[in-house]
């Protein structure tokens, strides 16, 4: 009995010590940091100075009585609808094409992937030139078929930068969700859809009433993916339009980075970080519960 005792523990401790290098790394970089951003979020600090001044919820009351912040949450929430929608149909669309090519579907799958190994800086800048309004490629190709009344600023253009910027993140994340979608579809069961052909099902009928309900996982992991990843846009923001024209795509992120680096408002600029921490548990956790209801156990 001693003897299993003794094994045990030297178990305990030899998992341990495989453990505690990637634990002591995991407090140091996330759970500090989280802990003392909820301090700082309460306090007008500039993230240089060795004065921390403590103001209580003075940053909060701002943050929901600010315009600013009430645009920025519009222009993120646009932006997260948009992507969640569109990204999820075009990459389903393009695992459905891809999933009946017959021949080259490694070849089909890599190209479409191509654009996410784009780093968000580098997709930013092509689009920018592309849309540029004297040399763009866009604008290029109307002048060329004679539509020149066609042509757009189309980042300067308050009614239409956001939906540029949601078109860049569209084309920039769809191959990512095809290949979970494609995924997906390799795992339906070929003989569930033989059964329902010979059963007199439509083409139709099978994808909504069998493929898509046998695939629902993976519509949760991707809307859950693209929620996420909505609400932190920055890169592009950042290159094509730097929160412009005026603050017309200026999201929550690109808010905290103005407020706590340009304007050197640590504190404040924190706080928005905790808040949008707070949307994101929201709206990740009532999106959770609300897809994974409709999903199908096998």
């Amino acid at each position: 009995m001693n003897n299993k005792r003794q094994n045990k523990r030297k178990v305990d401790t030899v998992a341990l010590a495989f453990v505690a290098p990637a634990l002591i790394l995991y407090v140091l970089f996330i759970i500090l940091p989280t802990v003392s951003s909820f301090y700082y979020s309460l306090t007008s600090w500039d993230g240089i100075s060795p004065i921390v001044r403590f103001i209580g919820l003075a940053n909060y009351r701002e943050i929901f009585t600010s315009a600013r912040f009430g645009n920025a949450l519009k222009n993120t929430i646009i932006l997260t609808v948009f992507i969640s929608v569109f990204e999820n149909a075009i990459a389903l669309l393009l695992a459905l094409a891809v999933d009946n090519v017959r021949f080259g579907k490694n070849v089909f799958r890599s190209v479409l992937y191509l654009p996410v190994l784009i780093s968000g800086i580098v997709s930013g800048f092509i689009w920018k030139i592309m849309y540029n309004y004297n040399f763009g490629a866009i604008n290029s190709f109307f002048r060329n078929i004679g539509a020149d009344g066609l042509c757009q600023d189309w980042l300067g253009n308050t009614s239409l930068t956001l939906l540029m910027i949601g078109i860049v993140l569209v084309w920039k994340g769809a191959g990512y969700y095809m290949i979970i979608y494609l995924a997906g579809l390799q795992s339906v069961s070929t003989d569930v859809i033989e059964a329902a052909q010979i059963d007199g099902a439509t083409a139709r009928q099978r994808f909504y009433y069998i493929t898509i309900p046998l695939i629902s996982g993976t519509f949760t992991i991707n809307f859950t993916l693209s929620l996420i990843n909505g609400l932190k846009v920055f890169d592009q923001i950042s290159v094509m339009t730097d929160g412009g024209p005026g603050f017309t795509t200026e999201t929550i992120v690109y808010l905290l980075y103005k407020v706590g680096f340009n304007e050197g408002r640590q504190g404040f600029g924190t706080a928005v970080g905790v808040v949008l921490l707070f949307v994101i548990i929201i709206l990740n956790t009532l999106q959770q519960k609300i897809l994974r209801s409709r999903e199908v156990q096998m």
